[in-house]
């Protein structure tokens, strides 16, 4: 009899989708991505064809599973996935009434404001840890209720569903028979309490939510349902979901309190393990749910940065200044310093510590003599600026000092801007040989929950460091470099 050993990971991104087999000891075995389309209705609107999302997972998912030798070997399946982004479909016909409204889309800026100043942000903080912000799922959600005609009256029915993109993707994957989500994505909706770990009936009446549209809330390590056989060949269990970033927390096996990790995909997420207790924030971090297995949960700090890897990207699809991420390494190497040029990539507005989403984007500093190489330094010191500003904040709010912050995502596959970020941090930076750690976490929670891997713990004892980035730079240099991020980013926050 075959060995099943194996695990496939579908890492659902914001600009693509990726499926992963992974091997019993973490290892890739296995890789399909497809890039899909972004779609920008109105200035600070993002959206995603929901259609487009479920066609890339089960092509990638099935590329991926022939390529690793076919699906014989395959235990189980984990999903992870972009956090915040909003579906609401048909439950008789699994049909989307209306595309995803993407985590970075602003349209809901004004009802947020209005809603601050009734006051509810108190209410909002202190049952979800999260801030009255566009960012998360409930205002979304309420905007589809209410914009797309005949939605409401058919939500009050009962007659749709609603979900993050994992939870999308099981419905699909199961044939419309698991309409559940696990408890990392629940806790980013503005509706779960994350106390008492249920969806909230109060915070349901402030964003005038039917509570027959929300999914079921399980552990990330569990049972969500079966494939539909067709996919496959045969019925394949899904048992584990995370929200991409707490999927990194597990596949950067960051399980101790004030372990810390940074994802660069995108945007930028660091999440420091509080254990236990949730720590409540004076800077505007966010308290979020890092995992809950078997019952048991564990806390985070969180830091927001909305424009991480995307401000790369716009360096190659809006300016055309490289035609591949990897040049900026060299171009930030081309020059002997920053010639006081910044970038401050507030182009979906700003997150931790400013939420501030009306802000936009800035550079700063031009003279003649800059050149593009400037700029994309520029882009680059910006996440490492931001990050900092995150690790400071965390610190203050009594989360502790990590003397050392191990990084993944596209982003830290670059090897000046890890350095520059270590040198700016004054921490140590370690980067994992597997950097796809997204993928890899879903893969551990699905592998848990089968028995590929008996927990926690062996899973901690398969992460391996690929490299380590040590500060070294001038105090005197990283001072004057942080002072005049901090005017830029003061101007961008003058500017209107």
């Amino acid at each position: 009899m075959i060995k099943q050993d194996r695990i496939l990971a579908i890492d659902q991104g914001t600009t693509s989708t990726r499926s992963i087999v992974f091997d019993a000891k973490g290892q890739e075995i296995s890789v399909a991505r497809q890039e899909f389309p972004q779609y920008y209705p109105n200035q600070g609107w993002v959206e995603h064809d929901p259609e487009d999302i479920w066609r890339d997972a089960k092509a990638t998912a099935q590329e991926a599973v022939e390529r690793s030798g076919g699906v014989d070997r395959i235990a189980a399946i984990g999903i992870t996935n972009q956090r915040e982004t909003i579906v609401v479909w048909d439950r008789a016909t699994g049909k989307p009434v209306h595309n995803a409204i993407v985590w970075q889309d602003r349209r809901t800026a004004k009802l947020c404001g209005e809603l601050k100043k009734e006051g509810a942000e108190k209410l909002v903080t202190e049952r979800t840890g999260l801030l009255l912000d566009p960012y998360f799922s409930a205002t979304k959600l309420a905007w589809i209720l209410d914009n797309v005609a005949g939605v409401r009256e058919r939500a009050e029915k009962g007659e749709l569903a609603c979900g993050t993109i994992d939870c999308f993707l099981l419905w699909r994957l199961t044939g419309g028979k698991s309409h559940a989500t696990d408890i990392t994505n629940a806790c980013r909706t503005l509706l779960f309490d994350i106390h008492r770990q249920q969806w909230d009936a109060e915070l349901l009446r402030l964003f005038r939510i039917p509570e027959s549209l929300l999914p079921e809330v399980k552990d990330n390590s569990c049972v969500f349902g079966e494939t539909t056989p067709d996919l496959f060949g045969r019925a394949v269990v899904v048992a584990g979901m995370a929200g991409d970033q707490q999927s990194a927390v597990v596949g950067q096996a960051c399980f101790k309190v004030g372990t810390a990790k940074a994802t660069y995909g995108t945007g930028c997420f660091v999440l420091l393990n509080t254990g236990e207790t949730p720590i409540v924030s004076r800077n505007r971090m966010l308290t979020t749910i890092a995992y809950r297995l078997n019952g048991k949960t564990a806390y985070a700090l969180e830091g927001s940065i909305f424009v991480a890897g995307a401000a790369i990207k716009w360096l190659r699809d809006g300016l055309h200044l490289i035609t591949h991420a990897s040049q900026t390494d060299d171009m930030a190497t081309r020059v002997p310093h920053n010639h006081g040029v910044y970038m401050v990539p507030g182009f979906v507005g700003l997150g931790a510590p400013h939420w501030d989403p009306d802000a936009r984007g800035l550079i700063c500093g031009l003279t003649l003599d800059a050149t593009e190489a400037h700029i994309a330094r520029a882009a680059l010191e910006s996440v490492a600026y931001q990050t900092l500003d995150l690790v400071a904040a965390m610190t203050q709010d009594g989360g502790g000092t990590a003397s050392t912050l191990r990084i993944d995502g596209g982003m830290s596959a670059n090897d000046w801007f890890s350095q520059f970020l270590a040198d700016m941090l004054q921490a140590r930076v370690e980067r994992p040989k597997q950097i796809e750690t997204t993928a890899l976490g879903a893969a551990y929670l699905a592998g848990i929950g089968v028995g590929v891997w008996n927990g926690l713990d062996e899973v901690a004892s398969e992460w391996e460091r690929g490299a380590l980035f040590e500060p070294k730079m001038d105090a005197a240099q990283r001072k004057m470099m942080i002072d005049g991020w901090h005017m830029a980013v003061r101007r961008t926050l003058t500017q209107r």
